[in-house]
């Protein structure tokens, strides 16, 4: 069995509909699909996503719903129209938003989670029908149905039992069509995953029905060992595992959520990224582990918007439990940190920016003051981690001091460095400014002159 995931673009309008269709046709052990809410059919267009956004946003304020609802509805009627299905599933479309905006509003984060999720949810039901009416026996599933996933606080999860819950669909004979992006507690409240939790959801199935192969259509037919629309023409990555693919989309690889890969890692699901638009390209497979290359970087990466929290304490490393008293103070903020690099008298957490406001911010500086008596505290802004990536780097000499040395050609200055034990990713804090031309420094550095 082979699970497959198709993007936001992938069912953005009717004609890319029919190439879903026409994908999954092509291979009878296509047979879960989990879809996305219709993305942007042009440049300057709207996802429904967003849309659907206003309209919760619309809801919370006590406005007047009915226009942007029926925005909505107007972009699954195109859609619907140009398949050739009649107006019954617009008619449950509408019924659907409708119900969801009379929502208990209570809890306005999970009330406009369950808005956000009617994109994924009712695109499936259409794309089902669609399935159905011309001649491919589908079923639409509903996460409530055994996606199992916490309560709050936490960001959502699926919960150990939503892998059993879902195991019998291996065995279904009709194409399970699953909107992906949300599950429900077990008191069956709706939550979503982070934004792009599609491909969470596509993971989490492929790892419940133990599929042969995971494939995640995109729009784009392969992963790039760097942003294509900062280096020109990168080389492509055929081949890449688990773990390399982890970092890259942890900083700022967009292809593939960097949450999506522990469900299928765990029990050796391999993936496919493959284009909707060229599906016949073989894609970049992610696998557990792969053959040694001439290359001792797989990829670069580089994401901006993240912040440093700078603290300094004379003799700071022969006091006891200093670094856990700080990292409470964020947890007291919910604040989660990405990487601490310390020295003897200095420690600096960083952590994203989208995280902080004036408010929490002045009420961390202040804790840290009074209550570690730290000698200088200060929160710095407007950075971004480039992160060099690779199996091979382990096996190589010198690998940071060419990356310096890259970087130095640009004037940038370096902030912070970081590299885990695993060797695997290497990792630089610089002010955001110079990102992409680190970017580009690295690259012809690893790349641009290098065998393959």
């Amino acid at each position: 069995m082979i699970v497959c995931k198709f993007g936001g673009t992938s069912v953005a309008s009717a004609e890319q509909i029919q190439k879903v269709a026409n994908i999954v046709k092509s291979n009878p052990a296509r047979k879960i699909v989990a879809v996305s809410a219709p993305g942007k059919r042009s440049g300057d267009d709207i996802k429904v996503t967003d849309l659907l956004i206003q309209l919760a946003n619309a809801a919370v304020q006590q406005e007047n719903t009915e226009e942007r609802l029926q925005t909505v509805v107007d972009r699954f009627r195109a859609i619907a129209d140009g398949l050739g299905l009649d107006n019954a599933i617009c008619d449950v479309i509408a019924e659907d938003l409708r119900e969801r905006v009379q929502g208990d509003k209570t809890n306005v984060e999970l009330f406009i989670d369950s808005i956000k999720a009617a994109g994924e949810d009712n695109n499936a039901k259409l794309i089902a029908a669609y399935f159905n009416a011309i001649g491919m026996p589908a079923r639409y599933v509903s996460p409530k149905e055994g996606l199992v996933v916490n309560d709050l606080p936490e960001r959502t999860f699926a919960l150990p039992e939503a892998y059993a819950n879902l195991a019998p669909l291996k065995d279904t004979k009709e194409i399970i069509v699953f909107p992906g992006f949300f599950g429900y507690t077990k008191a069956g409240v709706l939550r979503t995953f982070d934004r792009g939790g599609s491909d969470i959801t596509g993971s989490i199935l492929a790892a419940a029905v133990e599929a042969e192969l995971y494939e995640n259509f995109t729009d784009v037919d392969c992963v790039f060992s760097a942003n294509p629309k900062v280096v020109n023409d990168p080389v492509e990555i055929k081949e890449i595992t688990y773990r390399e693919m982890r970092e890259l989309s942890y900083a700022g690889f967009s292809v593939f959520h960097d949450e999506a890969l522990m469900p299928v890692y765990k029990i050796g699901v391999p993936v496919n990224i493959k284009n909707t638009n060229n599906p016949s390209a073989p894609g970049t497979r992610i696998v557990p582990s792969r053959p040694a290359t001439g290359r001792p970087v797989t990829g670069i990466s580089a994401d901006s918007g993240f912040s440093t929290l700078y603290v300094s304490k004379y003799l700071m490393n022969r006091e006891v439990g200093f670094g856990r008293k700080l990292l409470q103070i964020l947890e007291d903020e919910n604040i989660s940190y990405e990487h601490t690099p310390s020295g003897l008298d200095d420690i600096s957490v960083i952590m994203r920016s989208n995280q902080l406001t004036p408010e929490n911010e002045a009420r961390i500086i202040s804790r840290v003051k009074e209550e570690l008596h730290a000698e200088y505290v200060e929160m710095r802004h407007g950075f971004s981690m480039i992160v060099i990536v690779g199996e091979g780097m382990r096996h190589n000499t010198g690998l940071a001091a060419r990356a310096a040395t890259a970087i130095s050609k640009t004037g940038a200055n370096i902030e912070m460095i970081n590299q885990g034990s695993s060797e695997v990713s290497l990792v630089f804090g610089v002010l955001q400014e110079y990102e992409n031309r680190i970017l580009q420094a690295l690259y012809e550095e690893f790349f641009a002159h290098a065998k393959a």
